[in-house]
């Protein structure tokens, strides 16, 4: 019974605090200017944070376009892309 549990720990418990713990320490770095991609699939970049204890991001999505979020609906930081890398699209209004 004993060794059952332990595997159970070492299979699902700790790599689920584990994930969590880097998660937690990557929203903690969170900084100005970062590259960021939110659960919902928002590219965005840190314009800066809200409230006293910063629970609040602003990001800037678009040339005129800020949204605020809780900061925990970042789902993780984006590499730098190089203009190399992009693709223009220009879209007919």
């Amino acid at each position: 019974m004993v060794i059952i549990l332990a595997i159970i720990y070492l299979l699902m418990i700790r790599p689920q605090a584990k994930r969590q713990k880097e998660k937690q320490k990557m929203l903690e770095d969170l900084k100005k200017g970062s590259h960021v991609v939110t659960i919902g699939g928002i590219h965005g970049t840190i314009a800066g944070f809200k409230g006293n204890e910063k629970k609040s991001v602003i990001l800037k999505v678009d040339k005129n376009t800020n949204m605020t979020v809780n900061r925990s609906a970042i789902a993780g930081q984006v590499g730098s892309v190089d203009d190399s890398e992009t693709e223009v699209i220009e879209t007919q209004n």
